[in-house]
């Protein structure tokens, strides 16, 4: 007997394309930068009642709590176990949400709609979902070291990728400068391709206020390899968070997972961040091979002048970016990147 194959749903995306004219990351200033899929459903946080307003920013969770910041208070909440998957919750740092009193208890009965994310797979009662890392963040602020450990162009790469599906504007931060005489020649690049790029000493100071001025008046989140000081820039920035730090590994160049979770700080001057744990790798949500090319600028650019409209910029012949590649036009260690990336999709 033949089996019949179900059909499977179609991914609900939308575009709200990101028109901020200060970021010139993106061709035409970030004209495809959106804020990606939708999560199913089931996966998306409930909305808030007609008639009420969002009382409390998220601020960390911890399985089924969360502190939320209420006024000038940071109670411990109980999330609605309808916002929740087994201990997982949909909540994020920086979601708005409406939290409610019930008996002696203070419960998150819903949340507000995101304007921005930072998002990546996870596996989540036995499937993978879309994580939501940080909401509503205005900067992504990648963070790389140029040594323990080494700068690596490919995980900047894909942060950016995901800020561009987030709709989230990205700054790269360079840190550890006193490690070396010059800054890595990669770091330039970004630079060419329209980054901006500030770098960071936490043991000389240097960077650290134009970093501040950078993100006052802004919230934002802090990403990164493993080990490349993200704890120690929130340090330097407000000593008296006084968070804890680890040393690099000479021998393996790895570094610890000292922030074990997700927390909103708030810096003086107007700056809140959202500091993450380190990561390895990072995956890519919502993204299609399509759509990969919206991310590399430098890429799509070209990509009109292809023999094929379809060209994954890979292996077709006639293909104007590997003809730009080859040249010295498009950098290798980019569109080695976007090879990489291409191919895990």
């Amino acid at each position: 007997m033949k089996k019949v194959r179900k059909k499977r749903k179609k991914r609900v995306r939308s575009r709200d394309w990101h028109t901020e004219g200060d970021f010139a990351f993106s061709h035409d200033r970030a004209k495809h930068l959106r804020t990606g899929s939708i999560p199913e459903e089931e996966e998306a946080p409930l909305g808030i009642p007609e008639g009420q307003a969002p009382n409390g920013l998220v601020v960390s969770i911890a399985g089924p709590w969360a502190s939320v910041q209420m006024g000038d208070e940071e109670p411990l909440c109980r999330i609605d176990e309808r916002m929740m998957f087994g201990r997982s919750s949909v909540l994020a740092p920086g979601d708005e949400v409406f939290v409610e009193p019930e008996e002696d208890a203070l419960f998150i009965r819903a949340s507000a709609p995101r304007r921005t994310k930072l998002s990546r797979p996870a596996i989540q009662g036995g499937r993978v979902r879309e994580q939501i890392i940080a909401a509503n963040v205005d900067v992504l602020v990648i963070v790389a070291s140029v040594l323990r450990p080494r700068f690596k162009p490919g995980l900047v790469d894909r942060y950016l990728v995901a800020a561009g599906v987030g709709g989230v504007t990205p700054l790269l931060c360079i840190n550890k400068l006193d490690l070396v005489e010059e800054e890595p020649k990669e770091i330039a690049v970004y630079r060419e391709v329209g980054l901006q790029v500030i770098a960071t000493s936490c043991l000389t100071g240097d960077g650290i206020e134009e970093l501040h001025d950078a993100l006052r008046g802004k919230l934002s989140v802090l990403a990164g390899h493993s080990g490349v000081g993200k704890s120690s820039i929130l340090n330097a920035m407000d000593a008296s968070l006084d968070i804890r730090t680890r040393e690099v590994s000479d021998y393996s160049e790895k570094g610890k997972h000292t922030t074990s979770a997700s927390r909103l700080y708030n810096l003086p001057g107007g700056v809140r961040v959202i500091d993450t744990p380190g990561i390895r790798e990072l995956g890519l949500w919502g993204v299609s091979h399509e759509e990969l090319t919206f991310f590399f600028p430098e890429i799509e650019a070209l990509a009109p002048q292809c023999r094929f409209r379809n060209c994954t910029h890979t292996h077709e012949p006639e293909c104007a970016v590997r003809e730009a590649v080859d040249a010295g036009e498009i950098t290798r260690l980019r569109y080695e990147s976007y090879r990489r990336i291409h191919e895990s999709l």
